[in-house]
């Protein structure tokens, strides 16, 4: 079998191209578009209020006119540091239509983990939530945040819960705490709707303009940004609806419970339900006791997810009594995803829900499987339209191996990004020249295997990423924190099969001579520097690493043998 011959295509569900066109335009005129075919529907739902596709467009088009009169101009770096929330939207359409580049970031990270991404992009105008508005004005003078744009997310709710959050009682104070806190030193969000729309005649963006920064752990634990141009993010929109034909049109109602500041969410929720006209329906965070309720009303028609999130959902909805059919189609990201999440959520639904595959480096939907009964459980399933992929050595990436044998996933395709901000060694480093002529082979880090129809099922990460919850943990920014510890010696962090998140965070440790293990310690120690999951859920005493002949930590080794010790 030659990969040349695209096996693949022949599993595709009926109606699926074997390639895509790639849009032309901008992300902007993507939701422009929608904006004029569907002006009347409702783009938003917020806590059950509504927001037009007409009035989300007024809004965008008088946000980028306030940040064009604060001195945003093309090509500027733009941070965002949001919850999903109807104002994450349209600021990041607004910046997109000045051509500058939207940076997303994680709004619960730590003051370390942001102030290292602001390092790395230097953006200097910040578009927050208030509840951290704080860390950001605490940055040090040598971070050039100039201007922060404060935005209280209450706001985009109906009166009503605005109202019920006010009231004098403890629980009504946790909850508006929870949500927003007064802040000063900064513009506030509804300072830049103030401003008239901007003029149709000021320069809009080009498809090969970079549209956003998308950090990826890496290998390292510093900080990468994946640049990713509006022609990336517009065919990953448009070879997802070409993956899911049964969506119809200005009809679809798609729920935003994963974040919209990773990359699955971005896309899935953000750019791909908007071309689509749908009804998205946003969570600041997943809770079934938010879902369910809105489920009872209006259930999805697509809901992309990680399996925790559907096992939750499943779970809940059987103890409250409520019914989950009429979600006619889930997608599965970000880990594995087993029958036993399967099969009681399609008996429920009555729909589909299958495992795809992506990369933060690839706007990120790379593979999915079909949406049909052809679909094969344990694999990630097949590669997009227009999308290419091999299986090398990883020693000789060149080189192809055989069908069914294991090796490293390379790719190329129009969603496949450009490269890292301003890192050309890094990126360098990821790429294979092709010797067809083409463009260059993406190496994913990820060793897999292929059958003759074109089916890949990942087997191990060459990249030593642990994954939990759908979010990438870089094991050495999780170990320099835990050897901190007065009574660690040395560290090896892994990832550890979890039933829940995909994989444990694991820390074992070899302890100082004499010393006595502190598990709540250490986790202490690492909870004030990082993001809670990236803490480890265990901590194991070991007495000694297995290194490498130059003194490297050979993590997988230590995998392995903790595997092992619990079998």
């Amino acid at each position: 079998m030659s990969y040349a011959d695209r096996p693949w295509v022949s599993s595709y569900a009926e109606g699926v191209p074997a390639d895509i066109e790639v849009p032309s335009g901008s992300l902007y005129d993507l939701v422009a578009a929608s904006a004029k075919e569907f002006g009347p529907n409702v783009a938003l739902e917020f806590f059950g209020r509504e927001t037009t596709y007409a009035d989300m467009l007024d809004q965008i088009d008088r946000a980028a006119e306030g940040l064009r009169l604060l001195g945003v101009q093309k090509g500027d770096p733009v941070a965002l540091v949001l919850p999903n929330c109807p104002q994450h939207i349209v600021a990041f359409y607004a910046i997109l239509r000045l051509g500058a580049i939207v940076v997303e970031h994680n709004p619960l990270y730590t003051p370390r983990e942001l102030r290292h991404q602001f390092e790395d992009h230097g953006a200097r105008f910040v578009i927050t939530w208030d509840k951290v508005v704080a860390t950001l004005q605490d940055f040090p003078s040598d971070v050039a945040v100039e201007t922060i744009i404060s935005v209280d997310i209450t706001r985009a709710m109906p009166f009503t819960t605005r109202a019920l959050l006010r009231l004098p009682i403890a629980r009504a104070r946790e909850s508006r705490a929870a949500l927003t806190t007064k802040v000063s030193g900064t513009i506030e969000w509804e300072e830049l709707l103030k401003s008239a729309p901007i003029d149709a005649r000021i320069i809009r963006p080009e498809s090969q303009d970079v549209a956003l920064i998308q950090y990826t752990s890496g290998t390292t634990g510093h900080p990468k940004g994946a640049t990713l141009s509006h022609a990336n993010l517009l065919v990953n929109a448009a070879q997802a609806r070409a993956w899911v034909p049964g969506i119809e049109r200005g009809k679809a109602v798609v729920y935003a419970v994963l974040p919209m500041f990773h990359a699955y969410g971005l896309t899935l929720c953000l750019t791909f339900a908007m071309s689509m006209g749908s009804r998205l329906v946003l969570f600041p965070r997943f809770d079934p006791d938010l879902v369910l309720p809105v489920i009872k009303k209006r259930p999805p028609t697509f809901l992309p997810a990680v399996p925790p999130i559907y096992e939750r959902l499943t779970k809940a909805a059987d103890e409250k009594g409520v019914s989950l059919k009429g979600i006619k189609i889930a997608i599965s990201g970000a880990m594995p995803l087993s029958a036993a999440v399967v099969e009681p959520w399609e008996a429920r639904t009555g729909g589909y829900l299958v495992e795809g595959y992506g990369l933060s480096e690839t706007s990120p939907v790379l593979m999915a499987n079909p949406v049909a009964p052809t679909r094969r459980a344990g694999t990630v399933g097949l590669p997009l339209p227009g999308t290419e992929i091999r299986v090398v050595d990883p020693e000789k990436p060149t080189e192809d191996r055989a069908v069914g044998e294991e090796g490293e996933l390379v790719v190329r395709g129009p969603q496949v990004f450009s490269g890292y901000w301003k890192k050309r060694e890094e990126t360098e480093a990821v790429f294979v020249d092709a010797t067809d002529g083409g463009a260059s082979w993406y190496r994913t880090g990820d060793i897999v295997t292929m059958d003759a129809d074109g089916f890949v099922t990942i087997v191990d990460r060459i990249k030593e990423l642990i994954i939990t919850g759908g979010f990438n943990v870089a094991p050495s920014e999780v170990e320099e924190v835990v050897r901190r510890h007065p009574s660690v010696a040395d560290v090896a962090v892994v990832g550890l099969p979890s039933e829940h998140s995909g994989e444990d965070v694991v820390a074992a440790v070899v302890l100082e001579p004499g010393a006595e293990l502190d598990e709540e310690g250490i986790r202490n120690l690492a909870r004030e520097s990082l993001t809670p999951y990236k803490v480890p859920r265990r901590v194991v005493v070991v007495d000694e690493l297995p290194k490498s002949l130059i003194g490297k930590v050979l993590r997988k080794k230590v995998r392995d043998s903790l595997l092992g010790s619990s079998a």
